[in-house]
């Protein structure tokens, strides 16, 4: 028999057994979807928490100002200490494990309003790295840069909401809005962002202006003084070297300041790197958790398979013995159960795959709630349960086709489906 004839002999078995054969195909096509569909799920859902994490900033450490616990250099405990401009210069200096070290300066009382309309909104003052590590994206214009920082120009950089709000229906760029009667030119318009955390407010209701700026315009309030400032946010240059980063800004502050570097309530630090690692191990979790599912998912449907298999086998025993009869050899009896079992779970796979990524695709064209990315299929886990219960499809179809054709034929002649 040529391997022509072998093919053409096998397809016609399996359209004279088509309920058969599509029982066979459908657990192996449904496993693989199941599989698909839930690592998808869990991949979106990671995705998206990641998306939204790093939308507050790129691995950057909040440092802010508190009160003293210990007793340090002969100060007494219960100090409040504030963060000043020559502290920057400092901390980046000392702190080779960090790219950034920069102040922000913010005000919630400030009045705004435009020629159109007045807002009750935050306005904060940084330098122009700020826009890339609190992920202030440009929709429209620019960020301002360190010409505008140099000569403490009176611009401008708007949160989407704040801008509609100032601005409603119109291109606010090159306008001008009103910071306690301070006209500052609006340079660029925030694209849209969402946020799942924030320590001061969401940044689509902000004005940012340059530091220099704010510093003239809007200085600390009391207690603070013209040279303090609310917050530093700082920036590891890898996230392996965050813990690092962290422990030199605090000895440089510390030694600013005389107190105990020790002393983390004198300097507390919202570690958004850590609270990244942190949901990393829990996602890590939860695809062990998924991956658990899914064997148990993929031993559910490979015995679904291998039953019917093992039943379609058995059913062709007395075939197996005309076969033999006529003067087929084992081996040959063996490659068309073998082919029958390839074909049957390459239709299959190839069948729940196209399934699975149709889906996908067809789900994702909807909205997607915050937080979630989407179905994210992915090939590697649709290829591995194709591949398992392909295989157990084949091992299924090729062991009880072995013991039928090693009996003598007239033994399988005399079989009995049930019997």
């Amino acid at each position: 028999m040529t391997v022509r004839d072998l093919i053409v002999d096998v397809l016609r078995t399996l359209w004279s057994h088509k309920l058969r054969a599509f029982l066979t195909m459908f657990g192996i096509a449904w496993g693989i979807v199941s599989i698909v569909l839930m690592v998808a799920a869990g991949e979106g859902l990671r995705k998206g928490q990641e998306e939204q994490a790093r939308n507050l900033g790129k691995d950057v450490m909040i440092v802010f100002h508190g009160r003293t616990s210990l007793q340090a250099g002969g100060m007494h405990a219960g100090r409040v200490v504030h963060w000043e401009d020559p502290d920057v210069a400092v901390v980046q200096a000392d702190s080779p494990d960090c790219e950034y070290a920069i102040p922000e300066l913010e005000q919630d009382t400030v009045r705004t309003h435009s020629n159109f309309n007045n807002a009750a909104l935050t306005v904060t003052g940084s330098y122009p790295q700020f826009g890339y590590i609190r992920t202030l994206d440009v929709g429209t214009g620019r960020f301002y840069d360190w010409d505008d920082m140099r000569e403490a120009r009176r611009v401008a950089f708007l949160g989407s909401d704040a801008a509609k709000q100032l601005f409603p229906g119109r291109n606010p760029v090159g306008d001008s809005i009103y910071l306690n009667d301070f006209p500052y030119t609006v340079i660029g318009v925030m694209a849209k962002k969402k946020q799942d955390s924030s320590y001061d407010g969401w940044d689509v209701n902000k004005v940012f202006v340059p530091f220099a700026a704010m510093r003239r315009d809007f200085p600390d309030k009391p207690p603070g003084t013209d040279s303090t400032f609310d917050q530093l946010l700082v920036t590891p240059k890898s996230v392996d070297q965050h813990e690092a980063c962290k422990h030199e800004v605090r000895v440089a502050l510390a030694r600013m300041h005389r107190y105990d570097p020790h002393d983390k309530e004198a300097c507390p630090i919202w570690d958004t790197v850590q609270e990244a690692q942190a949901f990393k191990t829990m996602t890590d979790g939860m695809k062990f958790f998924l991956g658990a599912v899914g064997i148990v998912t993929l031993v559910l449907g490979g015995i679904g398979v291998m039953n019917v298999m093992l039943v379609a086998v058995r059913e062709r025993t007395r075939e197996i013995g005309v076969r033999k009869a006529i003067g087929a050899p084992a081996r040959t009896i063996l490659r068309q159960f073998f082919i029958e079992a390839l074909i049957i779970a390459l239709l299959s796979g190839g069948i729940g795959l196209g399934i699975a990524f149709g889906f996908c695709a067809l789900v994702n064209m909807l909205p997607m709630p915050d937080f979630f990315a989407g179905l994210i299929p992915s090939w590697s886990s649709g290829l591995i349960a194709a591949a398992l219960l392909g295989a157990i499809a084949v091992g299924a179809a090729l062991y009880p086709a072995r013991r039928a054709a090693s009996i003598d034929p007239i033994e399988a002649l005399r079989y009995e489906a049930g019997g």
